[in-house]
């Protein structure tokens, strides 16, 4: 007789999302480490990372993307303007509106941070099969859109679900 796993623990009988915290945890750590030698925060290498892709995002736009209230971006903004890391300029319409590009500088110090990113992204795969990473990232961003979709609301403790579908 097989056991079967109840949806929302894995094999050792822990809650998934706790399992997802453990691992953004241990990230996030190896992240700091790996960073810090360069003279960048997991903070700012987000923050470049985003303009890398999209260059000349205000302030507000940058926090938003980030998952940071906008006065923790105005300093992370400040920081990586002193460093020479980002420049602002004033935005064509609003002229009271400062948007970020990246630096020369900037970029280089990205591609270093995204060389050390890489290895550690390797370290975290090496305990599967590439097949098995394949699948591990795209049941990643299944679980991210899943998620995003609006519709699952709190039901009371004493009902047969603390969470339902709206619909």
């Amino acid at each position: 007789m097989t056991e079967r796993l109840s949806p929302v623990t894995g094999g050792r009988g822990q809650r998934l999302t706790y399992l997802v915290k453990r691992l953004e945890m241990a990230e996030r750590a190896r992240m700091d480490e790996v960073l810090r030698p360069l003279g960048v925060t997991l903070h700012q290498y987000t923050a470049l990372s985003i303009l890398e892709r999209r260059e000349g995002l205000s302030s507000a736009q940058l926090a938003r993307r980030t998952y940071v209230t906008p006065q923790a971006m105005h300093q992370l903004v400040a920081s990586m303007e002193r460093d020479r890391l980002i420049e602002r300029r004033p935005d064509g319409e609003n002229r009271r509106i400062l948007r970020a590009w990246l630096t020369p500088h900037g970029a280089e110090v990205l591609q270093a941070c995204h060389d050390v990113v890489d290895g550690l992204e390797e370290r975290m795969l090496s305990a599967l099969s590439p097949e098995e990473a394949a699948v591990f990232e795209r049941a990643l961003e299944a679980c991210l859109a899943a998620l995003a979709e609006p519709g699952l609301k709190a039901r009371r403790l004493d009902g047969p679900s603390v969470l339902a579908d709206d619909a």
